[in-house]
């Protein structure tokens, strides 16, 4: 595949591909997205607004298999039972806070939209909340890709010369965070009682 090539796959299913790494967790792919924009390749508002969808879609999906799952669902995947655990503590103390930012928290923010739905906070409230903090994350992880494109631009001078090596770089560190996320080993815990 050439650069041509890779252009034109970026232009035709970018934004597809946003939404669908933002359904599913988010973080890097929109950094990613915030970069291209500056590029030219995506426009930044269509970035925010597809990543505002993709995020609240795949949250609110979550927290209702949370809630329809309830805690059984949680209690069979081992895995999960440190972070859960800090989640239910969180909500039990600033449950507004945790619902508004739970998508900064790294480590944590994959099972909370499945432990706020089993903690049976309402749907409405949730929705609210949910609304309100993916837009607030939308638009403050855009800008952040964004500005990395000018801080790129400021430090290597023409970033076309250099966007494949630092979108290569990006995606291989954000490849890397989604393995260590999902591959981290968990303490050991025992099964005697």
């Amino acid at each position: 595949m050439d650069f041509q090539d890779l252009q034109q796959l970026v232009i035709d299913y970018g934004y597809l591909a946003l939404f669908i790494g933002t359904y599913l967790e988010g973080e890097t792919i929109l950094v990613i997205a915030g970069f291209l924009a500056h590029s030219g390749y995506l426009q930044l508002e269509y970035v925010m607004l597809t990543a505002f969808l993709g995020t609240f879609a795949g949250d609110q999906t979550f927290f209702y298999l949370g809630r329809w799952k309830g805690i059984a669902f949680l209690e069979k995947r081992p895995l999960w039972h440190s972070k859960t655990d800090k989640v239910f503590d969180l909500l039990h103390k600033h449950q507004i806070p945790v619902i508004l930012g739970f998508r900064f928290l790294y480590g944590v923010r994959n099972v909370t939209p499945f432990v706020i739905g089993a903690s049976r906070i309402h749907p409405l409230k949730f929705f609210a909340l949910n609304f309100l903090g993916a837009g607030i994350w939308a638009i403050a992880v855009g800008y952040l890709g964004y500005t990395f494109g000018d801080l790129a631009e400021a430090f290597l001078g023409t970033v076309k010369k250099y966007e494949m090596y630092i979108l290569g770089g990006l995606i291989a560190i954000g490849l890397a965070l989604f393995w260590r996320s999902t591959h981290k080993p968990e303490e050991s815990e025992s099964t005697e009682e």
